[in-house]
Formats: C-alpha cells, sequence, structure tokens
C-alpha cells in the first residue's frame, strides 16, 4: 500500500488516510493570526485596545476585528509605545519559533525542534507548491459549479443494502493432471492443477499443507517473508477440506488449497502485526472479510506473511523481504511477504493489497503474475487502512488464470466498508478478445503486442491524455492526510521515534500535519479532473504498458483502474559475481482496463500465457551460482 523502492527511485511527491474527522487532523497556517500572537502582548502592555492591537482599521481591510473595537477606549499616552515594523525589526521570529507557536491552535505542539526545522523545509519544499498547483487547476472559479470532489458520501441508510446477485464465473477443469513425483513440482504447480489433483484424490489437504509449511520454513530464514505460521489452523482447515471431499463435497477449485494472506489482515487468535514493532503483538478477535470468503471457499491458511512496517514498502520489524529471483536485492513495496512466498513455491497464492504501487511493485520485481483490482471490488473490512479512497486488496497467483479464480472467490460487498460493492464484471473466461482493441504505450513489452495481435485482438497505439500535471501530488496528498488521520494518536504519542525506517512514514506523516484541509479538498477535486479526462480519452477496450512507471502506478490508482502483472521474460543482472549466477532480473509488463472491467485484463493475460512460458520459470533460490553469496 505505499510506493517501494526500485532500483533508483522513481520521482516521488513525498506525501500520503481515513477522510471521517478529518477536520480534526488538518491544519493551516494563519499568518495574520502568528503576526496579531506575536504582537498582541506587546502591544497590550502599552494599553492599546485589542482591535487597534491586530491592526484593525474599522473595515474589511483589518486584519481582525473584535467586539472591543466598539467600545470607547480612553485616550492613552502612546509615547514609547513600540510599532509593529519596530517589534519585527528588532525581535526577529524564527520560522521554527513561529512554526511551534503556531502548532498550538491546532492541538499539536508536540514536536521538538529538530523535527520541526524538517516540517518546515518539507512544507516549502513539497506543500506549496502542489498546493498552489492545484488551486490552479480547480479553484480559479467560485461557487464549487465545476470539478467536484471525488469524496462522496453515501447517505441512504437502505439505498444500498440490496446485492445484485453474484455470477460465478465458469472455470476451465485442467486436463490430464498428474501428481508429480517430487514435492518441488508440486510447489509450483498452478492453483487450478492442484485443485484437480485435490478433486481427484490424488493428493489430500494435509499433504500440501505439508509441502508448502516445509518450504515456508526451508526459505523463510533468507527470505524474511513470513511474520508468523499458522500451522494449527492450517491443519485444522485442511482436515476440515479433506473431510467434506471424503462426504462427496468439492467447495471449487480452491477446496484445500494452502495460501497466504499479507499481515494487515486480521485473524482470530493469530497477531496481526501491521509489519510494525509498535503493534507487534497486537490480537483481533475479529475477522477480515477477505479472509472469511477464502475459508468459505475450503481454502487452507498456512501463514501471515509480511508487509512492510504500516504497510510501506518492505522493511519491517523483523527484518527485509528478499526477492526469490536475485536475493541480494529486496522484494519492494509493502505486500512483499506475498510477492516473494508466491515466487519461492512457499504458497500457491496469496492475499496482498495496494494503496500507490504495493501490489504492483513487489509482483513485477519478484516476477509473478498479481491482479490490482478495481477500487472497491474485494471490501476491506478488519484490514489496516491508509486510505478509504484508495486501498485495494488483490490476488498473486502463478498465472492469471489462477488471479481470475482468487478474484471470484474474495470480491464482494461488506457493510464494514462503505466503499466496496458487487461489481458487475463480466467472466474472464468467455470473453471474445477478437472482438477487442486494446492499446500499446511507447513503453509496452512488444513481445505481449505481437503474441495478442496474433491470437486475433486488434492492436493499436495509444497515448493516455490528461493535462493535470500534479498527479504524484495528489496522491501522496491524499494519503498522507488520511494515513495520518487513521494514526494521529500514534504520533502523538511519539510512536514514530520507534519506526523501523525514519526516512518513510514518520517524515510524511508530519509534512501531512501541514496541509489545510481546504488543500486537501482542492486536490480530491484536481482527482476528479484527472479521472474525467482519463475516461474521456479511454477510447479502447484495454491498454498495454510498463507497469512500474510511478506516474503511472499514482494515476491507476487515483482513478481506480484495474492492473494484471504480467511477467515477460528475464534479463541479466547488474554486476554479477565472478564464475557466473543464476540469479537474474525479471522483465514484466501490465494489463491495464478501465473500472469495472477487471475480466478484460484478465482474459488478455490468459491469452498471452496460453502461448508462453514466463509466469512458469522457477527463482534460482537452491543454486545461486559459483562464488556467490548473499550480502547482509
Amino acid at each position: 500500500m505505499r510506493p517501494p523502492r526500485p532500483h533508483g527511485p522513481p520521482p516521488r511527491f513525498p506525501f500520503h488516510r481515513r477522510r471521517r474527522r478529518l477536520h480534526s487532523h488538518l491544519y493551516l497556517l494563519v499568518a495574520p493570526l502568528l503576526c496579531f500572537a506575536f504582537l498582541t502582548p506587546a502591544l497590550a502592555a502599552a494599553g492599546a485596545p485589542p482591535a487597534a492591537a491586530a491592526g484593525d482599521t474599522g473595515g474589511e481591510g483589518g486584519i481582525i476585528r473584535t467586539r472591543a473595537a466598539a467600545i470607547d477606549w480612553p485616550a492613552m499616552d502612546t509615547k514609547g509605545v513600540i510599532s509593529e515594523t519596530e517589534v519585527l525589526k528588532k525581535e526577529p521570529v524564527s520560522d521554527v519559533i513561529a512554526l511551534k507557536d503556531s502548532l498550538k491552535y491546532f492541538d499539536a505542539d508536540f514536536f521538538n525542534d529538530s523535527k520541526l526545522r524538517e516540517m518546515e523545509d518539507g512544507a516549502k519544499e513539497f506543500n506549496v507548491p502542489a498546493f498552489r498547483e492545484n488551486r490552479k487547476l480547480v479553484a480559479s472559479e467560485n461557487g464549487g459549479l465545476h470539478n467536484p470532489s471525488v469524496l462522496l458520501f453515501k447517505s441512504s441508510w437502505n439505498g444500498d443494502s440490496m446485492k445484485s446477485e453474484a455470477i460465478t464465473f465458469d472455470y476451465p477443469r485442467a486436463s490430464a493432471v498428474h501428481r508429480p513425483s517430487n514435492d518441488e513440482d508440486i510447489a509450483f504447480m498452478s492453483v487450478i492443477e492442484l485443485g484437480e489433483l485435490i478433486r481427484t484424490k490424488q493428493i489430500t489437504s494435509r499433504e500440501l499443507t505439508d509441502v508448502f509449511l516445509r518450504r515456508l520454513k526451508r526459505y523463510n530464514p533468507v527470505l524474511e517473508a513470513v511474520v508468523t505460521y499458522t500451522e494449527d489452523l492450517a491443519y485444522k482447515q485442511a482436515k476440515e477440506a479433506d473431510d467434506l471431499l471424503a462426504q462427496g463435497k468439492y467447495l471449487g477449485p480452491l477446496h484445500g488449497i494452502p495460501y497466504g494472506l499479507k499481515d494487515i489482515i486480521a485473524v482470530p487468535h493469530y497477531k496481526t502485526t501491521w509489519g510494525s514493532r509498535t503493534f507487534k503483538n497486537q490480537v483481533f478477535d475479529t475477522e477480515a472479510f477477505v479472509y472469511k470468503r477464502l475459508k468459505s471457499a475450503g481454502a487452507v491458511l498456512v501463514a501471515k506473511l509480511v508487509t512492510g512496517s504500516l504497510a510501506y514498502d518492505d522493511i519491517w520489524f523483523g527484518g527485509r523481504t528478499r526477492n526469490p529471483w536475485n536475493i541480494e536485492e529486496f522484494s519492494t513495496g509493502s505486500s512483499a511477504g506475498p510477492a516473494a512466498s508466491t515466487s519461492a513455491g512457499m504458497v500457491p497464492f496469496a492475499i496482498g493489497s495496494e494503496t500507490a504501487g504495493s501490489i504492483t511493485y513487489p509482483a513485477a520485481r519478484c516476477g509473478v503474475t498479481a491482479l490490482r483490482p478495481t477500487f472497491g471490488t474485494v471490501a476491506r473490512t478488519n484490514v489496516m487502512s491508509i486510505s478509504e479512497s484508495l486501498d485495494k486488496l488483490g490476488p498473486f497467483c502463478r498465472s492469471a488464470v489462477d488471479c481470475a479464480i482468487v478474484l471470484d472467490a474474495i470480491r464482494g460487498k461488506d457493510a464494514g466498508d462503505p466503499s466496496s460493492r458487487e461489481v458487475a464484471l463480466g467472466d474472464p473466461f468467455r470473453v471474445d478478445i477478437t472482438k477487442l482493441t486494446v492499446g500499446y504505450l511507447d513503453d509496452a513489452e512488444m513481445e505481449v503486442v505481437d503474441v495478442l495481435s496474433s491470437k486475433g485482438v486488434k492492436m493499436v497505439p495509444f497515448k493516455l491524455n490528461y493535462t493535470v500535471e500534479s498527479v504524484q501530488s495528489i496522491l501522496n496528498i491524499t494519503m498522507d492526510v488520511d494515513m495520518l488521520a487513521h494514526f494521529d494518536n500514534w504520533q502523538r504519542e511519539g510512536h514514530d521515534d520507534d519506526y523501523e525506517a525514519q526516512d518513510q512514514w514518520p517524515v510524511e506523516l508530519r509534512r501531512a500535519r501541514l496541509v489545510p484541509a481546504v488543500d486537501y479538498i482542492q486536490a480530491q477535486r484536481a482527482r476528479g479532473k484527472l479521472i474525467k479526462e482519463v475516461r474521456d480519452g479511454f477510447t479502447i477496450d484495454a491498454f498495454i504498458g510498463n507497469v512500474t512507471d510511478w506516474e503511472r502506478v499514482c494515476l491507476g490508482n487515483l482513478v481506480g483502474m484495474p492492473v494484471v502483472v504480467v511477467p515477460t521474460g528475464l534479463k541479466s543482472i547488474e554486476d554479477p559475481p565472478k564464475g557466473g549466477t543464476k540469479r537474474r532480473t525479471t522483465v514484466t509488463t501490465g494489463i491495464y482496463a478501465p473500472p469495472d472491467h477487471d475480466h478484460i485484463a484478465l482474459a488478455l493475460a490468459m491469452a498471452y500465457q496460453s502461448v508462453t512460458d514466463h509466469n512458469k520459470q522457477r527463482p534460482p533460490i537452491d543454486d545461486l551460482g559459483p562464488n556467490d553469496r548473499i550480502h547482509t
């Protein structure tokens, strides 16, 4: 749910959640008020009335007007009274002192001088330019008749209570699937293949659970991808799956299939640490909606997987998660555990989350197929929140077919997440791709374009057209402020000093204290303008393009656009060790579709993967090559 750190950081405009109680957490520095605060004591000592101390002229041009202005004050001797100009000239007020004093009015005067200097610099360098750009975009006309905010409140108590009938996807059945003779081959089978082994009773859920728990424990010391093994729960759920099958009850393709959850997702009786040392011992008695859905589908939870601390990047209280394809580098993105574990064959699939890049970046780095679904498709009840208008849950899998199967199981609306809805998705297994027109950007992987063209898809050059230049700052303002609303008390109690990476959330959330409410709303209005422009220019059914371009990551999340991350190849790592290595850098692309058209992106990804095998490659975590070692 947070921008990762790819090779050479993208141009990040670093700002970041709950729209509720927003007024309690957004702050506007009022220069005239500060002037009044500093000058009043000096002038009051000389007997000046409050209005005079404020420089009131009795008209609209005065700095401040009080009821005291209507009182007939007795004439006073002004001899020796110091003027405003002289006060400021003789006792210049430092910015840090002014900032510290101003924060009293926001009930936020708990920062030390070092943090205040950092906040001052950040506000000047990042906040103010973004505010000005957004005001220029959407605030030039009065009345609010144009560019309305995308933050819409659902006022109806029961108008949204009716759920549309969910139509289950028509899954294909894997044919001629036979149980491999070794666990390694079993570990890299797809969900649909493993499901067929279970359905035909060639393997039990208990046996599968054994296989994946052994792999988790074998490779986790190197990858640092697991927070908690849910071993007792896993064997309990595996037994239930096996017992049901013995009774002739088969729940579908996820029946008895092991999986992992990102550790921001609540599961009763197990820790949900959010990757943070501050919360590493917390346990919730509630079930996340996504966990309930997977449990009802017969899936078996084997582990809570690493999230970067408070869903930011790949650093957590237990270390830093590595990339199975090149274990000298890290996985990036806060869904680090789900991506690395799926890539290494430690789980057949996993559930991660994205606010801004935390599905796309680690999936691309670790070379797995993943889906960032349309915003609102999967309810986020009992999941740690960064931003209600940005957070999404999605699957990491071996193939697009598996992503479709998992999406079908976890999608849906829940009362605990007002933004969730029953998205009327089409069946990706019934899409006629020959009737689609698909664009490709300049940075698209051309092999994907050529393969889809050979399968009858009309491929055309395409460009995303929009005039909004503040895409990155809109996302960061939204994300930082929303996040601060959710972790206000955490910051006030000084827990940011204990955070695992001091250049991440601590810096961004301090700066978020200085985002005025007005400019937060202007950012949302600018977001609405961006959405309209992207929608109006979307003349195709889908498009192909780079999936880790930071501007596009921001745009896709602001618009709520789905994307499938598709592995398209491997290349040599930079500066390989002498003697060679089997470590590789993964190559990926993204297949994007308009909101509510996830099935189109999935259908195109399935078509590409039906004639290529890039998604079936296995990372070299057992054989690093001669003279190769991990540097810690």
